[in-house]
């Protein structure tokens, strides 16, 4: 390790990427804690100087996957958000699953407790206040929610331990690091499809090229809400869609399809998502919030090959709020998650 720490670390000249080899030995002491935890936190940090290569990212992503319990229980599309959470936009997300698979196509979210550097509410907060315990949730059961609801919820540092040992040193540093990002690419249900977030368009080439190197079907990068695979709904979103080893840019316009809404402002707690989400699926509350589920759901329904437009994804994400279906199902995904009595879908 302290070879390799001297390559990564020899200042803004005179670091270098390590190569694919390379970086899967670094991973492997690192998430195995063979490394001190000195040792990581220095290598972290110069990570974060030089910036992670695409082998880098693609080493630790497939370490990652190594030491995690990933079970091909469904076919859909990963939902990939930042595991720092948010702090001032709505979690669409989790809403937009409940519409996808009510359209047929299952979905993965995954998350933990907040990390740096935004320590805000996480998918995991928000799962938690809608009144799922998930001190008690074990690996079985969220599989079995799955194979009857379509929806997977995956709590990354119980299916990927390492994740759990290493948040110590993470807090510490109290920045981004390579697993920021490789967590995310974990794909614990052996999804061809992927929805991924990123903050900064910068990172859009080598994503792209790390998504074609993971051999996902069909990817799409959103430059979204606070770093999120969200797209905004009161202006553009810069995407790029991969597929077949190449990236194409596409900026994905509300106002195209008549659904551009000025989004109030408001103090996004977890209680708060919930009431949000919950109003939404029940085909109620704020204009905004609602357009931007229907919008979501449309590109990934799109992006998964489930229709052939947008519009067409608009059509079917709006008649499945209308009919209920999509509340019935995030309701019939608690219950079993409860483990109350429940109807199969």
């Amino acid at each position: 390790m302290i070879q390799l720490l001297k390559e990564v670390g020899r200042g803004k000249r005179g670091a270098r990427d390590l190569t694919y080899e390379e970086s899967l030995r670094a991973a492997e002491q690192i998430l195995t804690m063979e490394a001190t935890p000195a040792q990581i936190g220095a290598f972290f940090i110069a990570e974060r100087i030089k910036m992670e290569s695409v082998e880098e990212l693609e080493a630790f992503t497939v370490v990652c996957r190594k030491y995690a319990s990933r079970t091909p229980v469904q076919r859909g599309i990963d939902c990939a958000g930042p595991y720092d959470g948010r702090k001032k936009t709505f979690m669409a997300t989790f809403a937009v699953a409940f519409v996808l698979a009510s359209a047929g196509l299952p979905v993965t979210l995954h998350g933990t407790s907040s990390l740096p550097p935004k320590w805000g509410v996480t998918l995991e907060d928000v799962i938690q206040a809608s009144g799922i315990p998930l001190d008690r949730l074990s690996r079985d059961l969220a599989l079995r929610a799955a194979e009857r609801t379509g929806i997977l919820y995956v709590q990354a540092e119980e299916w990927c331990p390492p994740l759990r040992k290493l948040r110590p040193i993470r807090e510490e540093l109290g920045m981004r690091t390579v697993l920021n990002t490789a967590e995310k690419l974990i794909d614990y249900s052996h999804s061809p499809y992927l929805a991924f977030g990123v903050y900064h368009n910068t990172v859009f080439d080598r994503l792209s090229r790390l998504l074609t190197n993971l051999e996902y079907r069909r990817s799409m990068i959103v430059q979204g809400a606070e770093g999120s695979e969200d797209l905004f709904i009161d202006r553009p979103t810069r995407t790029y869609l991969v597929e077949r080893g190449e990236a194409q840019l596409q900026v994905i316009d509300p106002d195209v399809y008549g659904l551009e809404t000025p989004v109030p402002e408001m103090e996004w707690t977890k209680e708060e998502q919930v009431r949000v989400t919950e109003e939404v699926l029940r085909g109620q509350g704020n204009l905004a919030f609602v357009h931007q589920v229907l919008l979501n759901a449309a590109v990934r329904l799109k992006l998964a090959e489930k229709t052939e437009s947008i519009e067409q994804g608009l059509y079917t994400a709006k008649a499945l709020l209308d009919s209920g279906e999509a509340w019935d199902r995030y309701t019939s995904w608690k219950n079993i998650l409860l483990e109350k009595e429940f109807k199969v879908i």
